[in-house]
Protein backbone atom coordinates (compact mmCIF):
# COMPACT_ATOMS: atom_id res chain seq x y z
CA UNK A 1 0.00 0.00 0.00
CA UNK A 2 1.66 2.83 -1.34
CA UNK A 3 2.25 5.54 1.86
CA UNK A 4 0.26 8.59 -0.12
CA UNK A 5 -2.65 6.58 -1.48
CA UNK A 6 -4.44 9.87 -2.45
CA UNK A 7 -1.59 11.14 -4.70
CA UNK A 8 -2.86 9.57 -7.48
CA UNK A 9 -5.50 11.81 -7.79
CA UNK A 10 -2.87 14.56 -8.85
CA UNK A 11 -4.05 13.37 -12.70
CA UNK A 12 -6.89 15.59 -12.66
CA UNK A 13 -4.96 18.45 -11.06
CA UNK A 14 -2.63 18.02 -13.80
CA UNK A 15 -5.68 17.48 -16.19
CA UNK A 16 -7.57 20.76 -15.09
CA UNK A 17 -4.48 22.22 -15.29
CA UNK A 18 -3.21 21.92 -18.78
CA UNK A 19 -7.80 22.08 -20.22
CA UNK A 20 -7.56 25.51 -18.46
CA UNK A 21 -3.92 26.72 -19.78
CA UNK A 22 -4.54 25.34 -23.48
CA UNK A 23 -7.66 26.57 -23.82
CA UNK A 24 -6.46 30.04 -22.80
CA UNK A 25 -3.85 29.61 -25.32
CA UNK A 26 -6.54 29.03 -28.37
CA UNK A 27 -8.66 31.84 -26.80
CA UNK A 28 -5.71 34.37 -26.54
CA UNK A 29 -4.05 33.09 -30.27
CA UNK A 30 -7.20 32.91 -32.22
CA UNK A 31 -9.63 36.14 -30.60
CA UNK A 32 -9.26 40.39 -29.91
CA UNK A 33 -9.69 41.30 -26.46
CA UNK A 34 -13.51 42.09 -25.86
CA UNK A 35 -14.33 39.88 -29.15
CA UNK A 36 -17.27 37.63 -28.56
CA UNK A 37 -18.55 34.39 -30.62
CA UNK A 38 -22.46 33.08 -29.80
CA UNK A 39 -22.11 29.82 -29.46
CA UNK A 40 -25.76 28.60 -27.98
CA UNK A 41 -28.49 30.72 -27.08
CA UNK A 42 -27.29 32.08 -23.51
CA UNK A 43 -23.66 31.15 -24.06
CA UNK A 44 -20.35 33.15 -25.79
CA UNK A 45 -16.91 32.91 -25.79
CA UNK A 46 -15.84 36.42 -24.91
CA UNK A 47 -12.14 37.46 -24.49
CA UNK A 48 -12.04 39.36 -21.38
CA UNK A 49 -8.65 39.94 -18.96
CA UNK A 50 -10.08 39.60 -14.64
CA UNK A 51 -7.11 41.33 -13.03
CA UNK A 52 -9.09 41.04 -9.77
CA UNK A 53 -10.83 37.47 -8.35
CA UNK A 54 -13.79 35.64 -8.36
CA UNK A 55 -16.37 37.93 -10.10
CA UNK A 56 -13.51 40.64 -10.84
CA UNK A 57 -13.38 41.26 -7.27
CA UNK A 58 -10.55 43.74 -6.77
CA UNK A 59 -9.81 44.50 -10.23
CA UNK A 60 -9.74 48.05 -10.42
CA UNK A 61 -7.04 47.93 -6.91
CA UNK A 62 -4.28 49.05 -8.48
CA UNK A 63 -2.11 46.24 -9.76
CA UNK A 64 -1.37 45.52 -5.68
CA UNK A 65 -4.11 42.60 -5.95
CA UNK A 66 -2.07 40.43 -8.86
CA UNK A 67 0.32 39.54 -5.98
CA UNK A 68 -1.91 38.92 -3.01
CA UNK A 69 -4.03 36.55 -4.91
CA UNK A 70 -1.05 34.89 -6.77
CA UNK A 71 0.57 34.93 -3.02
CA UNK A 72 -3.14 33.20 -1.62
CA UNK A 73 -3.12 30.58 -4.89
CA UNK A 74 0.71 29.39 -3.74
CA UNK A 75 -0.06 29.33 -0.33
CA UNK A 76 -3.43 27.41 -0.62
CA UNK A 77 -1.77 25.15 -2.80
CA UNK A 78 1.01 24.27 -0.70
CA UNK A 79 -2.06 23.62 2.14
CA UNK A 80 -4.30 21.61 -0.64
CA UNK A 81 -1.06 19.12 -1.36
CA UNK A 82 -0.12 18.76 2.20
CA UNK A 83 -3.75 17.60 2.90
CA UNK A 84 -3.98 15.38 -0.04
CA UNK A 85 -0.83 13.71 1.10
CA UNK A 86 -2.78 12.94 4.96
CA UNK A 87 -5.99 11.90 3.54
CA UNK A 88 -6.92 7.88 3.71
CA UNK A 89 -7.64 5.73 0.76
CA UNK A 90 -11.23 5.92 1.74
CA UNK A 91 -11.48 9.84 1.03
CA UNK A 92 -12.29 9.45 -2.71
CA UNK A 93 -14.56 12.54 -3.09
CA UNK A 94 -12.84 15.02 -0.85
CA UNK A 95 -9.01 14.08 -3.12
CA UNK A 96 -10.95 14.63 -6.11
CA UNK A 97 -11.98 17.97 -5.17
CA UNK A 98 -8.92 19.17 -3.42
CA UNK A 99 -7.25 17.82 -7.08
CA UNK A 100 -9.75 19.80 -8.92
CA UNK A 101 -9.36 22.93 -6.41
CA UNK A 102 -5.12 22.64 -7.08
CA UNK A 103 -5.55 22.25 -10.45
CA UNK A 104 -7.73 25.32 -11.05
CA UNK A 105 -5.95 27.11 -8.45
CA UNK A 106 -2.43 27.01 -10.39
CA UNK A 107 -4.28 27.08 -13.71
CA UNK A 108 -5.03 31.01 -12.20
CA UNK A 109 -1.35 31.86 -11.09
CA UNK A 110 -0.20 30.88 -14.08
CA UNK A 111 -1.70 33.61 -15.71
CA UNK A 112 -1.17 35.79 -12.73
CA UNK A 113 2.14 35.64 -13.02
CA UNK A 114 2.96 35.24 -16.84
CA UNK A 115 0.27 38.07 -17.65
CA UNK A 116 -0.75 40.13 -14.76
CA UNK A 117 -4.79 38.96 -15.29
CA UNK A 118 -6.67 35.80 -15.86
CA UNK A 119 -7.48 35.05 -19.11
CA UNK A 120 -11.53 34.42 -18.61
CA UNK A 121 -13.65 33.74 -21.63
CA UNK A 122 -16.88 31.48 -21.10
CA UNK A 123 -19.79 33.77 -21.01
CA UNK A 124 -23.23 32.68 -19.43
CA UNK A 125 -26.37 35.15 -20.12
CA UNK A 126 -29.94 35.59 -20.23
CA UNK A 127 -31.19 38.37 -22.19
CA UNK A 128 -28.69 41.21 -21.09
CA UNK A 129 -27.67 40.19 -17.86
CA UNK A 130 -24.50 38.24 -18.00
CA UNK A 131 -22.59 36.37 -15.08
CA UNK A 132 -18.96 37.75 -14.97
CA UNK A 133 -16.90 35.90 -17.48
CA UNK A 134 -15.23 32.45 -16.15
CA UNK A 135 -12.21 29.47 -17.69
CA UNK A 136 -11.90 26.56 -17.08
CA UNK A 137 -9.82 26.97 -14.11
CA UNK A 138 -12.75 28.77 -12.38
CA UNK A 139 -14.63 25.79 -12.86
CA UNK A 140 -12.51 22.99 -11.78
CA UNK A 141 -12.51 25.31 -8.57
CA UNK A 142 -16.26 25.40 -8.22
CA UNK A 143 -17.01 22.03 -8.69
CA UNK A 144 -14.21 21.20 -6.17
CA UNK A 145 -16.14 23.42 -3.50
CA UNK A 146 -19.26 21.75 -4.42
CA UNK A 147 -17.63 18.72 -4.06
CA UNK A 148 -16.26 19.56 -0.62
CA UNK A 149 -19.27 20.96 0.51
CA UNK A 150 -21.19 17.85 -0.66
CA UNK A 151 -18.61 15.71 0.95
CA UNK A 152 -19.08 17.55 4.80
CA UNK A 153 -23.38 17.31 4.45
CA UNK A 154 -22.44 13.52 3.45
CA UNK A 155 -19.56 11.97 5.41
CA UNK A 156 -20.69 9.49 7.89
CA UNK A 157 -19.14 9.10 11.35
CA UNK A 158 -17.11 6.66 10.74
CA UNK A 159 -15.56 8.20 7.79
CA UNK A 160 -14.63 11.27 9.86
CA UNK A 161 -13.17 9.11 12.83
Amino acid sequence: MPKFPMLKWLWLAFLSLGLDQASKLVIANTMQLYESHRIYPYFNLTYVHNTGAAFSFLSDAGGWQRWLFAGLAVGMSVIISIWLTRLKSTETRIAVALSLILGGAIGNLIDRLIYGYVIDFLDVYYETWHWPAFNIADSAITVGVILMLLDSFTSSPEETA
